[in-house]
């Protein structure tokens, strides 16, 4: 079995494409198979290298390693010969329509009530009638004649799948500026790659029907690959995530604070019935199916990926949360913040709650109490009853209790109304902090 992902550096990677890298390499390692990323990069006018170098960045960072690697700008001369084969074949036919011609012709198709499909009026070109086009400068793209009939398969996630080729255009497969397009590059790539398994977005549907049939015009056995298609990741709202995939890149979750796993392990799930939980690699391969992968449009839901980011990082040992803490960070620190951290991108706040500077917030109805809280507050060393012993005294000097006695300290030494338990805060603040916190606060 081998598979493999194949994105094109035209952008930055995003939680569509993702999902199917997740799918692709979860897949190759539950059943043993190897994993190929292969750039497309036949797009020369739109492809970058810092594109390219991002993808290889996010997938690394998912956990997401491949087995090989491939490129297709190194393999023209691999198209060249499948090309060479299929015009041979006569299955490859040069069109000498611009695309002004073209689009008339579509209206014209319509208005005659048909439908808006190539009419294969160049298969019906004569060498003579070749020959002037080219003697007068006009330069051929190449579409390929699709068979009549249907192409039929067995698909792992949508079942019966047909395509009726006589209802799709002859695809161009060159275009006159010579550039090889994806259809024909990444069938030839699977058939000498020895691709077993497609897995990708059910918007490629239309598009399998056509590449099953060049691939056994390139020779290949009727069943050569198998197929699985995801249906549409959609956004919360049930709206087309395309549009929002800026805020839903890879790059923008990782600098947001987003675990890699989480990632992983949301999108391994979204579409499923199974409900999504935080896993390690090895439980996501172990558990992945994707039989349980629904026909039906799945919604991608920020709330859900939120809640599972903050049970892994609730749940993440000083040993792994170090990379993302500060050097001095010590694991008394983790212990008493993780449970109030959502977000990666949120520490550096409790660090500068217990270890910096916060501008606390004005209380002027609290002034008198927050003076009280100064006047009471223990003397060092302090120790493991200092904040009991502090409250219990400023509660008999104030007569104060519950939220009106522990909210206005909440605000003075933190600035937030929630947080961590402000026993632990108050010793990792230390006494000369606390003193000034306050000072601040009766002063604002």
């Amino acid at each position: 079995m081998k598979l493999r992902f194949a994105p094109s550096p035209t952008g930055y990677l995003h939680v569509g494409n993702a999902r199917q890298a997740v799918a692709n390499f979860l897949f190759a390692r539950r059943h043993g198979g190897k994993f190929l990323l292969r750039i497309d990069d036949t797009d020369v006018a739109r492809s970058k290298p810092e594109y390219e170098d991002a993808i290889r960045k996010d997938l690394a960072w998912l956990g997401l390693d491949w087995d090989e690697e491939a490129r297709q700008s190194s393999r023209m001369e691999r198209y060249a010969a499948a090309i060479d084969k299929l015009k041979a074949s006569g299955r490859l036919y040069p069109c000498f329509e611009t695309e002004y011609e073209l689009n008339a012709k579509r209206e014209m198709r319509i208005r005659a009530g048909k439908a808006p499909i190539y009419d294969r009026a160049m298969l019906k070109l004569t060498p003579d009638q070749r020959a002037r086009a080219e003697a007068n400068g006009k330069t051929p793209h190449w579409r390929f004649k699709l068979t009549d009939g249907s192409r039929k398969w067995q698909d792992l996630v949508m079942d019966d799948c047909s395509v009726k080729l006589t209802a799709i255009s002859d695809p161009v497969l060159i275009r006159a500026d010579g550039t090889i397009l994806y259809t024909l590059a990444s069938v030839v790539d699977d058939l000498e790659m020895g691709i077993t398994h497609i897995v990708r977005g059910e918007d490629h549907v239309t598009n399998t029907g056509v590449q099953i049939d060049i691939a056994e015009a390139l020779g290949a056995k009727p069943d050569r690959f198998t197929f699985a298609h995801l249906p549409l990741l959609l956004d919360s709202d049930g709206g087309k995530l395309s549009k929002r995939f800026d805020a839903l890149g890879l790059k923008s979750l990782r600098q947001d604070g987003i675990e890699p796993m989480s990632i992983v392990s949301y999108l391994a799930r979204v579409g499923t019935s199974d409900d999504p939980e935080v896993m390690t690699m090895e439980e996501a391969i172990a558990a992945y199916e994707i039989s349980h992968v629904s026909k039906s449009a799945a919604r991608f839901d920020m709330r859900q990926l939120l809640a599972l980011n903050r049970k892994a990082l609730h749940n993440l040992p000083f040993s792994v949360a170090k990379e993302h803490l500060p050097a001095e960070a010590t694991e008394e620190f983790w212990n008493a913040v993780r449970g109030n951290v959502d977000l990666t991108a949120e520490i550096p706040h409790w660090w500068d709650v217990t270890q910096g500077t916060i501008v606390p917030p004005s209380q002027p109805e609290d002034r008198e109490f927050l003076t009280q809280a100064l006047e009471t507050l223990p003397a060092e060393p302090w120790g493991d009853d200092t904040w009991k012993d502090w409250t219990t005294a400023l509660k008999d000097k104030s007569g104060r209790k519950g939220k009106t006695l522990f909210m206005p300290l909440r605000l003075a030494l933190t600035g937030e109304d929630n947080g961590p338990e402000l026993h632990v805060l108050l010793s990792l603040m230390g006494h000369a902090r606390t003193v000034s916190r306050l000072q601040d606060a009766i002063g604002a």
